[in-house]
């Protein structure tokens, strides 16, 4: 029996996700992506066709139960704020939803842009205390293709009593060093956080394969702020989840690994727990190839856990 959340075995009850909200990270350049993002930024590109790349992480928090959604943008913003706006606009304040563009601007006691992605959440604490009944904060890359219930990642930080949960999934030793990489004990806890390491240590027992960081993390929102507030304060750090708050939370608190094939949704007869960085021109073309097969390996029309887009 596998792990993976088929249709049947999909959670109704959405309690954690209703007291939660996504943070979406999606200022990055993706210059790795050359032309594709020569106007655009890269969570904006296009995708099998109609879709965006951000629609996916859109649509997992949307499918998740997450009603209260936070985008931060940052590098030629605009063909994915417009596309924001007009697909993502049915959120309704008066159903406690709400949606917010975060563009990365000039205030009065500062004049910089988002330093990295710790500092992108820093920089919107105001915005996400605005939010009523919210006790978990998910924060998400904008840059991904794949389909998870964030509802189970949830439970699994609240029953591990965890201070961050961090996303996971089982790479090769020479793609793990673009990830940050793990070391867990037999609790899934995490003891070691290396990020982008030269030369990546190997999970115990699998030779050659790396438990590697999905850029997904799970905080109770006071927690959160604090660690932002004192990484902040912090002379030399990159403000960065992966470089500077994830080691010193693994270093100083409880850093919970949550893999992937705990929550991956997979559709019938989707063989395996489908997760892709399409960060380069070879891997954005094999990922939409892998949509042309008779039975595709990610399948984007399931009634079950739809694709939402424009």
């Amino acid at each position: 029996m596998n792990n993976e959340a088929l249709p049947s075995e999909r959670r109704t009850n959405r309690r954690l996700a209703e007291k939660s909200m996504a943070f979406v990270l999606a200022g990055g350049r993706g210059s790795r992506l050359h032309n594709l993002t020569e106007i655009r930024a890269k969570p904006a590109v296009f995708f099998g066709g109609k879709f965006r790349i951000i629609d996916f992480a859109l649509s997992n928090a949307m499918n998740s139960g997450i009603k209260r959604i936070g985008v931060a943008t940052q590098y030629k913003q605009h063909s994915l704020i417009r596309h924001l706006q007009r697909g993502w606009n049915f959120y309704r304040a008066e159903r406690n939803e709400s949606f917010d563009i975060m563009p990365a601007s000039q205030t009065m006691s500062d004049d910089r842009w988002y330093e990295g992605t710790a500092d992108a959440v820093y920089q919107n604490i105001h915005i996400i205390e605005s939010y009523s009944n919210v006790e978990y904060v998910v924060i998400l890359a904008g840059d991904h293709i794949y389909k998870m219930d964030y509802e189970l990642m949830l439970e699994e930080h609240v029953r591990s009593k965890a201070d961050v949960t961090v996303g996971c999934l089982e790479v090769s030793v020479e793609e793990a060093k673009a990830f940050g990489v793990m070391h867990v004990d037999k609790t899934d806890m995490i003891t070691d956080f290396l990020e982008k390491p030269d030369n990546p240590p190997t999970i115990p027992g699998q030779d050659g394969v790396c438990l590697a960081s999905m850029g997904i993390y799970v905080f109770d929102k006071n927690y959160l702020f604090e660690q932002l507030r004192r990484d902040y304060a912090e002379e030399g750090s990159d403000r960065d989840f992966g470089k500077n708050l994830i080691p010193y939370i693994v270093k100083n608190g409880k850093a919970q690994a949550h893999r992937f094939t705990k929550s991956c949704v997979r559709s019938e007869g989707e063989e395996e727990a489908y997760w892709r960085d399409v960060g380069t021109i070879d891997a954005y073309m094999e990922a939409n190839l892998d949509l042309t097969s008779f039975e595709p390996a990610l399948n984007l029309y399931d009634s079950n856990w739809p694709i939402w887009t424009y």
